[in-house]
């Protein structure tokens, strides 16, 4: 299996452009890719954390969004194949969002149980939450998010 930069198989179809063109301003964003283990989590929320601060979400909004990248990455890592890779695109649109989308290559075709409790904390914490399974080498599972902010902080 041939290797990126980092180390990591290129199993996994890349982000395209037209997964985040529509309502995005900064396409670029923030990509993490990182090895499907719960000790990675701590990552992905202080990333989101620090988009989420530096959009001046008010401390509630943060912490939602923080549980709310921890439980998709979660939830996607319970349906990881063997080796799989999580990436997450952290942006930010034109009315101040933040847009997550995470990603992994699944065991099976089966996406995230929509009935559990996880996944109605997860729609709890969020503007909007979207799910889809892609049949492509394998199935990969999607999750995409979007939380805006309550408010702006208090300086």
């Amino acid at each position: 299996m041939k290797q990126d930069r980092f180390g990591y198989g290129n199993d996994m179809p890349a982000f395209s452009r037209t997964d985040y063109e529509v309502g995005v301003t900064q396409l670029s964003g923030v990509e993490l890719r990182m090895a499907a283990d719960p000790t990675q989590l701590s990552i992905a929320r202080a990333v989101a954390a620090d988009i989420a601060m530096r959009q001046d979400f008010d401390l509630d909004s943060i912490e939602d969004l923080k549980l709310a990248v921890d439980e998709t990455c979660s939830t996607l890592i319970t349906l990881a194949a063997q080796d799989a890779v999580l990436s997450c695109h952290f942006a930010v649109d034109a009315a101040g969002a933040v847009r997550v989308s995470a990603q992994i290559l699944a065991k099976s075709a089966a996406g995230p149980d929509e009935n559990s409790f996880g996944w109605r904390v997860l729609t709890a914490l969020v503007d909007s939450v979207d799910t889809r399974v892609e049949e492509t080498e394998g199935f990969v599972v999607h999750i995409d998010l979007v939380k805006s902010s309550a408010g702006a902080v208090d300086a």
